[in-house]
């Protein structure tokens, strides 16, 4: 599922009640007993001066959330974590300092990070931030081999639907406390966001790209709910 829309209509708000960092003002929320969830924050740039191993950034996936450096369990968490580096394509750089490596590099590393504890959901707060078309490719499909081969539940706020447009089942959009969720051809549509935004959108599709115009022209087909209008 894809999360959308402006800033400040509640999408990181939305994972952080989810991690349990953020109480409801009103509602409820129910999480099944057990369920494992894995996290990939915004990419941030890592300062270059941090000596920080990309297996060690992993590895704190795995338990550090935990006091001390028990030896018990040892094996199984370096297999554990070779294989989530592995099944991202990090091995070659895993033992390099993070602050060292390039922006697509680290974001490997936090998708691995997320992976090692075998979730039973993936919660993703704008992992294609930052990263140039070659990089979101490669992010989005690591994320999509996750849930089409382990069955893992993806939420994924975004700013670029484009990128993930083919792997998205249902779309949720967030407008200034309303919401439409649905299916991309149910939710991005004129009609749905002409309503969420009370003011006339349209919604152009070319070569599979999606391009919204709002009231003051073209948005950037990968940042369709960044809109501009009055």
């Amino acid at each position: 599922m894809a999360v959308l829309g402006p800033n400040g209509s509640g999408k990181t708000s939305l994972l952080r009640v989810l991690l349990g960092q953020q109480k409801l003002s009103g509602g409820s929320m129910e999480t099944p007993e057990g369920l494992g969830i894995g996290y990939i924050p915004q990419q941030r740039a890592l300062d270059s001066t941090i000596t920080l191993r990309g297996r060690d950034l992993v590895s704190l996936g795995y338990d550090g959330h935990k006091w001390g450096f028990g030896l018990k369990g040892m094996r199984e968490r370096r297999q554990r974590v070779d294989a989530a580096i592995e099944a991202v394509g990090a091995t070659a750089f895993a033992n390099r300092p993070v602050g060292l490596l390039s922006g697509g590099e680290q974001q490997r590393l936090r998708v691995a990070q997320a992976l090692v504890c075998d979730p039973d959901v993936l919660l993703c707060d704008e992992p294609l931030l930052s990263l140039d078309l070659a990089h979101q490719q490669a992010v989005s499909e690591l994320i999509d081999r996750r849930r089409t081969e382990a069955g893992t539940s993806v939420l994924f706020v975004t700013h670029e639907i484009n990128p993930i447009l083919p792997l998205v089942d249902r779309v949720l959009y967030l407008v200034d406390g309303r919401f439409r969720i649905g299916t991309p051809d149910e939710v991005m549509t004129s009609e749905v966001l002409s309503e969420l935004y009370r003011t006339r959108i349209d919604v152009v599709r070319v070569r599979g790209q999606i391009i919204v115009v709002g009231a003051q022209g073209a948005i950037e087909s990968d940042q369709p709910h960044h809109l501009q209008v009055d």
